[in-house]
């Protein structure tokens, strides 16, 4: 990446991070839901609680996956959860206690890059 583009799309990339100190830099969160009516409860929680700045949901999504022994299919409903990392813990702890699944997915990928006027509406959106 060029140093103009960087400056216009990175936030924080140089930033030196304090071992064990939690930042504000903007994540996804991937999760799925068994049901419409499920990602849509979980997403108005964690929007309204400022948890998230923006939840997606992908309809229709086909999984396949091994649980208990056996390789299983199933339609799931797909969520793109958008917030900043001193908000991963509570996210979390949100999804596990509104998730219908008994391990619900909960990963977790820093945005590396992107609109920076997106991404700072991201960070206030979440803010108290």
């Amino acid at each position: 990446m060029t140093p103009a583009a960087r400056g216009r799309y990175a936030i924080g990339l140089d930033t030196p991070k304090v071992p064990g100190s939690v930042s504000s830099e903007p994540f996804l969160v991937l999760t799925t839901c068994g049901s419409s009516s499920q990602a849509q409860e979980l997403a108005d929680a964690l929007v309204a609680s400022r948890l998230a700045a923006c939840v997606n949901t992908v309809d229709n999504v086909s999984s396949t996956y091994r649980w208990a022994g056996k390789v299983e299919r199933g339609k799931e409903f797909l969520l793109l959860i958008k917030t900043t990392e001193e908000r991963l813990d509570a996210i979390e702890e949100r999804i596990k206690s509104l998730s219908g699944y008994d391990l619900p997915e909960v990963v977790a990928v820093r945005i590396q890059a992107g609109s920076s006027d997106y991404l700072d509406w991201l960070g206030t959106a979440v803010r108290d």
